[in-house]
């Protein structure tokens, strides 16, 4: 007759999957902000994709640049996107191997380690991604020395 782990056991497990579980909420969180900021940039192309063709001179340069610019964040954001949801990937792994290492008796200690590092090492790469596109985002907020008033 096949041995199952006790309850007590498995209450320990899910303590110790918790937190790995509450990080995941902040990946999810992470995830919403990430597509917010996708979905502007792409509204933003878009209307500047409309714009671009009827302009002429600085305007048009401006256009040009800046579209550049929205190219490079789109760039940016689908490396922190993709960089999150392996991330987040990673964890959910983490979490099933404490389950069926548990489960079936295997010693996957070093494994899960390994795994939660290289979940962690993901998502410090996407708030890297994430901090990079805030910055260049910066760079494209810029006022045109024409529009501001000299005192």
């Amino acid at each position: 007759m096949p041995t199952f782990p006790a309850v007590t056991t498995i209450a320990q497990t899910i303590q110790l999957s918790l937190a790995p579980v509450f990080l995941l909420t902040g990946i999810g969180a992470l995830l919403n902000v990430l597509a917010g900021r996708l979905s502007r940039v792409v509204d933003r192309v878009r209307q500047l994709e409309r714009l671009h063709p009827g302009s002429t001179g600085p305007e048009h340069d401006r256009h040009a640049w800046e579209l550049r610019i929205l190219d490079r964040r789109i760039a940016i954001i689908n490396n922190a996107l993709m960089m999150s949801v392996c991330s987040a990937v990673m964890i959910c792994c983490v979490v099933a191997m404490l389950f069926v290492a548990e489960l079936g008796g295997f010693h996957l200690g070093t494994v899960v380690a390994l795994s939660f590092i290289l979940a962690m090492a993901l998502l410090i790469g996407a708030l890297v991604f994430f901090m990079l596109e805030v910055r260049v985002s910066l760079t494209a907020i810029r006022v045109r020395t024409e529009l501001l008033e000299h005192s």
